[in-house]
């Protein structure tokens, strides 16, 4: 089920890293090949005339780099099939799903307005030029009862207090800053509660497991039926 889980378990975080949300992105697409309710994502998919784009761009459409999107392969183009995907790479013309992803781990406060603007902005974005794209926005949110940030060869410990609060002060202002001020900009908004120190062995595990299971898994859905009448 996604991919947040990856980043973490097992491993340092950086989050800096551009690459972390295609990453969980990627795995939206997968699972919604593998729950298989879209006849026409299938079809789309297998015969090689849509595909994840391998650029995060439409050919010829200046935008902002989203963390995925799919969409009509551009004609004479081949997709790449990555082995152990279903969903294949490649350079599109359109976008029919706009994936955004916002990891929020430490620092919530500090960040939670940046975070906003760049959800709702990346909305327009994903329906430039008068697409008609399904945008789905998806957020994780830490709980855990500390954390440790790295940057460089630095390390930013929480301490509960000023601008290095531990995760769980900050993550229910968030969430409901969140729900409030960009949720509504999506076709589908998921905020995904996780708990993670980002410290060794850097364990990783949900609030409620259950209850994201079948929070994401009513998405998949959700997505899927509007993707057959959209498309």
């Amino acid at each position: 089920m996604l991919g947040i889980g990856s980043l973490f378990a097992g491993k340092k975080y950086i989050h800096r890293s551009s690459a972390l949300g295609d990453w969980v992105a990627i795995h939206l697409y997968e699972d919604l090949a593998a729950l298989g309710r879209s006849k026409k994502f299938l079809s789309g998919i297998q015969t090689g005339t849509k595909a994840l784009t391998s650029t995060n761009k439409r050919v010829g459409v200046k935008s902002r780099r989203g963390d995925g999107s799919f969409g009509d392969v551009v004609p004479n183009e081949t997709p790449i099939q990555d082995p152990g995907y279903a969903v294949p790479r490649g350079f599109i013309a359109t976008i029919e799903i706009g994936a955004e992803v916002k990891i929020v781990a430490k620092a919530m406060n500090k960040q939670i307005d940046r975070v906003i603007g760049d959800l709702r902005k990346q909305v327009d974005q994903f329906q430039k030029k008068g697409g008609n794209a399904i945008c789905v926005g998806i957020v994780g949110i830490n709980h855990a009862e500390k954390y440790t940030g790295y940057e460089k060869d630095r390390e930013w410990p929480t301490t509960g207090k000023g601008s290095f609060k531990h995760p769980i002060q900050e993550a229910a202002q968030a969430e409901k800053r969140l729900r409030d001020e960009a949720a509504e900009a999506y076709d589908e908004f998921l905020i995904l509660k996780f708990v993670a120190t980002n410290e060794p062995p850097y364990p990783f595990s949900w609030v409620n497991a259950a209850e994201t299971n079948r929070e994401y898994g009513a998405a998949l859905v959700r997505i899927s039926n509007e993707y057959e009448r959209r498309f």
